[in-house]
């Protein structure tokens, strides 16, 4: 295993792990994706939740086309529009609609969620970026 996640219990409890510990060679990048098909056509308009999943969907992807897994992700970040803490509840409704369909541990790797005022297309509600280390 290349990757080690674990929580401090001097630090509060948190959807996410605190650390993780990677050996390996290669690191990926996956830069932010979002919630478009291969086409671009948008998914989900307008619905977080949704969004979520299909963002996380597509960092998949990208993980998958080199040989990775979310299992070797150390650190995601979420940019989320007109962030709000009552969004919470389907942002993390997105997350475990697709946990188990991608093998995204829970709690997840180290995560940050940051909150923008907008991503680069009006619709666009949440992007999500990866990093894992491999081999």
């Amino acid at each position: 295993m290349t990757v080690q996640l674990s929580s401090p219990d001097s630090l509060m409890p948190a959807p996410y792990q605190h650390v993780a510990v990677a050996t390996g060679t290669r690191h990926v990048h996956v830069a932010g994706q979002i919630a478009r098909d291969s086409d671009g056509e948008p998914l989900a308009p307008g619905h977080l939740q949704g969004q979520v999943g299909h963002a996380l969907r597509n960092a998949h992807a990208g993980l998958q086309s080199v040989g990775a897994g979310f299992e070797d992700v150390v650190r995601l970040a979420f940019y989320v529009t007109a962030w709000a803490p009552e969004k919470i509840e389907a942002f993390m409704s997105g997350v475990h609609s697709v946990a188990e369909e991608l093998g995204l541990p829970m709690p997840m790797p180290p995560a940050s969620l940051i909150g923008v005022d907008y991503l680069f297309e009006p619709d666009v509600l949440v992007e999500v970026e990866a990093t894992a280390v491999i081999d």
